[in-house]
């Protein structure tokens, strides 16, 4: 007697089909937590820049500039650019606004890198 086994090709399909239905189910939460992970990570850098902030005011004994911020923020590839500090997420460069009043409502944010800032926005 020779005896075949296996699996029957409905078998396989139904497998199939419910890997598939995992997938369609797992994918959209994956890229949804990458977005909250982007989001939560600009919210740190900010803070980050804001606890610099106060770091070189009580450094300094005054208002630093945008370039004077800038070192005192901790992380690879950020600068000073007009209009606050550059920092990177993931390869991608974002912008922390700075403004020149206490308030940030100057329009536009610091228009030049010598300028005082007063007062740090979110990305």
């Amino acid at each position: 007697m020779n005896k075949q086994s296996g699996f029957t090709l409905i078998e396989l399909v139904i497998v199939i089909a419910v890997l598939g239905i995992l997938a369609a189910i797992a994918i959209p939460k994956f890229v949804s937590l990458q977005d909250d992970a982007l989001v939560a990570t600009k919210k740190g850098m900010s803070g980050a820049v804001k606890s610099a902030h106060a770091v070189a005011i009580a450094d300094l004994k005054k208002f630093p500039t945008i370039s004077e911020l800038a070192d005192y923020v901790n992380g690879d590839g950020v600068v000073a650019v007009t209009t606050g500090v550059q920092v990177k997420i993931d390869g991608d460069d974002f912008v922390v606004p700075t403004y020149t009043d206490s308030k940030c409502t100057t329009t536009p944010a610091t228009p030049a890198v010598t300028d005082v800032v007063k007062c740090v926005g979110n990305i």
